[in-house]
């Protein structure tokens, strides 16, 4: 693999996960934002690759391990920040979120010898990872955003490209509190797992709520 990117914002309270406010105050939702882009990064950073980049809006912190470039995300919605990302790549390059902490380097460890694209679908009809092995942007532009069909409408976007597209296991982003309490427990042993257990509404009981897919944030 030539490069890794995650793209991600600063967790800072109030402008990340929104959507978990409430149960949790924005400063716990800050909080499980960080543990969630801490732990991406860790098993990014164990996971083979010539090239490191986390494409950020913000500034970085003490979450930031070493061995990763930063480069700022571009202006515009998120289908030309997810494009930029890859146009700053040459060859294989692999892209995920800051919203699947239960990710592992294996999951990562990607193979393009007998394709061209690698689609990692969202539980919520999003996606959480991307990977091409000619960094072309163009079919990202224009590919509409949170909605129930955004995953599907970017894989087929790879196909009508002419890419042999091959999948990922489906995974589910952190979004809403539920989201959260079944990621905890598919990586118990993370991060993200003990931020949460020391939230004080973390042994609350949640709902389901109607969820809003994304691509990678």
């Amino acid at each position: 693999m030539n490069t890794l990117l995650v793209i991600a914002k600063e967790p800072r309270p109030g402008r990340v996960k929104t959507r978990l406010t409430p149960p949790f105050t924005p400063e716990e939702a800050a909080g499980l934002a960080e543990a969630s882009l801490a732990d991406t990064l860790h098993a990014v950073a164990a996971t083979p690759a010539a090239r490191r980049v986390l494409v950020l809006d913000g500034v970085p912190g003490p979450w930031l391990p070493p061995g990763f470039d930063v480069v700022a995300q571009c202006a515009g919605g998120l289908d030309e920040r997810l494009a930029e990302a890859f146009a700053g790549c040459t060859g294989p390059a692999l892209l995920i979120g800051m919203d699947t902490p239960q990710v592992t380097p294996d999951l990562l460890t990607v193979d393009f010898t007998d394709c061209d694209a690698w689609f990692g679908p969202a539980q919520d009809g999003g996606f959480w990872a991307l990977g091409l092995a000619c960094p072309d942007p163009a079919p990202l532009r224009g590919v509409p955003m949170s909605t129930p069909m955004t995953g599907a409408v970017q894989r087929e976007r790879l196909v009508a490209a002419g890419l042999r597209v091959r999948d990922l296991p489906r995974l589910r982003d952190v979004d809403t509190a539920p989201d959260a309490h079944a990621v905890a427990a598919l990586a118990p042993q993370g991060r993200f797992a003990a931020r949460l257990a020391r939230c004080p509404v973390a042994a609350a009981p949640v709902t389901e709520p109607v969820s809003r897919p994304a691509g990678p944030r």
